[in-house]
């Protein structure tokens, strides 16, 4: 019997354990972060950099919402428990579906806004998923002691 799981079952833990995420909070952030970051932009002397701005929101929004998801990994349903554990125990597998998802809304904002190349825009884009997949995953490995308390013992 094969126990490894496919990509489309990863993905499939990796929404589970998104689904109890802390929407709200991280949209709220990611959209305070975004605007204080322009608004110091038109205030300070320099250019106001709206791409910038809109990434670091995004970028946020989507940590936020991540390491919230796997911050509690008793609460909740079941099967969101159980996702949360595998998010726990494989945080660099888990980290990267919110760093996807994060250069996935990023990517339009530095084609359209910024006004950039189809390959500009993409590889911009791809450097924020990658920031966000490094932190995401260092932060979930040391939440990590919060799902082995969860474990049943002997295990």
């Amino acid at each position: 019997m094969n126990d490894e799981l496919t990509r489309r079952d990863e993905m499939s833990l990796a929404g589970a354990a998104l689904r109890g995420a802390p929407w709200n909070a991280a949209a709220v952030t990611g959209g305070t972060v975004a605007a204080a970051s322009f608004g110091l932009g038109v205030i300070l002397p320099g250019k106001a950099d709206l791409t910038w701005a809109l990434s670091l929101g995004i970028g946020l929004f989507a940590l936020i919402a991540a390491v919230g998801s796997i911050s509690r990994p008793d609460r909740g349903d079941r099967v969101t428990r159980k996702a949360r554990l595998w998010a726990l125990r494989r945080p660099w597998r888990f980290s990267l579906y919110p760093a996807l998802g994060a250069a996935a809304l990023m990517y339009p904002v530095q084609l359209i806004i910024d006004g950039e190349g189809v390959f500009g825009a993409a590889l911009d884009a791809l450097q924020g998923g990658v920031a966000v997949y490094l932190i995401t995953a260092v932060l979930a490995l040391t939440l990590r002691g919060r799902g082995q308390s969860s474990l049943p013992s002997g295990r």
